[in-house]
């Protein structure tokens, strides 16, 4: 057997039917936790949707882990230490260890905010050698 899996979560419209979250007292609505779906070896990954006037209500760091947030829709704001960046579709934001967060969904944004945040933590990622391997005369499946 091959080592994968498969989640089908849903499109990104329907992401603030999820309720979940890291622990039952920090769950909330329009927040899954892919890592707790899948078995997760290296990354993590939340899919998020908050309403336009919604906002996370906390500041949170990490002292190992580094996140990378991709904005897919609607408009909001982080609060990245002492500023604020203007997030939307296509924004992407890395945030490194030691930096405090905190985001929200403009009051009067479009539509929900929704963005997916990738979680990694441990050693580097190397650069070079790229550990993949090819077979371009492999024919492809399809």
């Amino acid at each position: 057997m091959s080592d994968y899996e498969v989640l089908e979560m849903g499109g990104p419209d329907e992401w603030r039917e999820h309720y979940g979250g890291f622990r039952p007292d920090t769950s909330r609505d329009g927040r899954r936790v892919v890592d707790h779906d899948l078995t997760m070896q290296y990354i993590g990954m939340t899919a998020n949707a908050y309403e336009p006037g919604e906002q996370a209500g906390y500041w949170h760091t990490h002292a190992r882990i580094e996140e990378l947030y991709v904005f897919l829709a609607g408009r909001g704001q982080m609060g990245l230490d002492d500023e604020v960046v203007d997030v939307g579709p296509g924004t992407v934001v890395r945030v490194g260890q030691g930096v405090w967060r905190t985001w929200r969904c403009v009051p009067d944004s479009p539509e929900q905010l929704r963005w997916l945040c990738i979680r990694a933590g441990g050693s580097e990622l190397p650069h070079l050698p790229d550990d993949s391997q090819r077979d371009n005369d492999r024919p492809s499946p399809w």
